[in-house]
């Protein structure tokens, strides 16, 4: 949903607003609502997190955010999943995860919601990399599909159980297969 304020908000009065549920973005003026997650979407969006944690958080590599607010290129999105690198993870002065991010994550992970516009999506995963994310996955769950997006290569679709996705080089540890990913909707 798309809300257009009588007077066109700045970035800045924006981020001064209270947080909604679901969560809105600003993009090119506009707040848009993000769709409240269903199941599928939910259950992808509490697996995926914590298994790349398992594999990229122990060793301080990265770690995996849900809904975590990005603000950067004129923008302030929520991505459902946004990995950082540990050193880009922003600190507060006590050493702890600040409560603001204002840069692109490494690797912003998307998931189609029903109803939800592709497009839209894909334009903010194409924002994202823009800004320096390494790799963009939009999960499509209906369709049991992925859609691996990197800076400068063609998009490239994962839709085959056995087939192993793609992770950005500091997470060349995580395995993960298409059937893996779309099996947790089976549990």
């Amino acid at each position: 949903m798309v809300r257009t304020p009588s007077k066109p908000l700045t970035l800045e009065e924006f981020l001064k607003l209270p947080e909604t549920k679901p969560a809105s973005e600003y993009i090119n003026g506009q707040i848009i609502l993000k769709p409240m997650p269903q199941g599928k979407h939910s259950i992808i969006q509490t697996e995926l997190p914590a298994v790349i944690n398992t594999v990229v958080k122990p060793q301080r590599i990265a770690r995996a955010f849900s809904e975590l607010r990005c603000t950067f290129g004129g923008r302030s999105i929520v991505p459902d999943i946004s990995v950082f690198t540990w050193d880009r993870i922003p600190r507060d002065e006590n050493g702890e995860v600040a409560n603001v991010f204002q840069s692109a994550p490494d690797w912003v992970i998307e998931i189609l919601s029903p109803d939800q516009s592709q497009t839209k999506v894909t334009k903010n995963i194409l924002h994202c990399l823009k800004y320096a994310t390494q790799m963009g996955w939009l999960i499509d769950p209906k369709e049991q599909t992925v859609f691996i997006y990197l800076p400068t290569q063609l998009l490239e679709v994962f839709d085959e159980p056995e087939q192993q996705l793609p992770v950005p080089s500091f997470a060349n540890e995580l395995q993960l297969t298409v059937g893996e990913l779309f099996g947790w909707l089976l549990e």
